[in-house]
């Protein structure tokens, strides 16, 4: 009995930050989740991200769904890259390493009085902000809502970006203070 070998392919995608390249896979390998690794030091959650910080022009990995997110080190070119990184990556999941470590995460933030507009500031970003920002291999994860202000975490591409204060201001911060009048100001935390 023969057994057909699965047929996986990576290809290199731009983002809208220039250094980094969006890999993307034809099935999904972190599916539902999301994974950031901003530095080599913190890579102890994921066999993936721990070897690929081994290339000495790795300088962050963000792995979501069905694609990773490499940042290159500074004096490096893409068409170097993007060859060994894509036979790497192939080569990673087609022998079914493991991606992360499996990991729970409970979000246990009492928002008080708060938390209807918490709602529908999470809808908000889930139903038209994410997927645009997901497409251009990034995540913007939402951290906080008080005293009007809205705090969000910029991950992968979005992390680092030269147009993500004007992603941030002119259209996730118009967007949200218009359909949410309680929404007065958005924020991008520190990493």
């Amino acid at each position: 009995m023969t057994t057909e070998k699965e047929f996986l392919e990576v290809y290199a995608e731009q983002t809208p930050n220039p250094e980094t390249m969006k890999f993307v896979f034809n099935k999904m390998i972190l599916p539902d989740d999301s994974a950031d690794f901003p530095t080599r030091d913190k890579t102890e959650s994921s066999p993936l991200a721990k070897n690929l910080f081994e290339f000495s022009f790795v300088n962050g990995v963000f792995i979501m769904n069905n694609f990773v997110t490499i940042t290159r080190s500074e004096g490096t070119e893409w068409h170097d890259i993007i060859p060994i990184m894509k036979e790497f990556l192939k080569s990673y999941v087609e022998a079914k390493e493991l991606i992360v470590h499996a990991t729970v995460t409970v979000d246990r933030t009492d928002y008080g009085d708060d938390s209807i507009v918490v709602a529908k500031i999470k809808e908000t970003l889930d139903t038209y902000v994410k997927p645009a920002v997901e497409n251009d291999g990034g995540q913007i994860v939402f951290k906080d809502f008080m005293n009007g202000i809205v705090t969000l975490e910029m991950r992968g591409s979005c992390s680092g970006c030269p147009s993500s204060t004007i992603t941030l201001k002119r259209g996730i911060e118009a967007m949200l203070t218009r359909m949410i009048p309680e929404v007065k100001e958005v924020i991008a935390e520190a990493m």
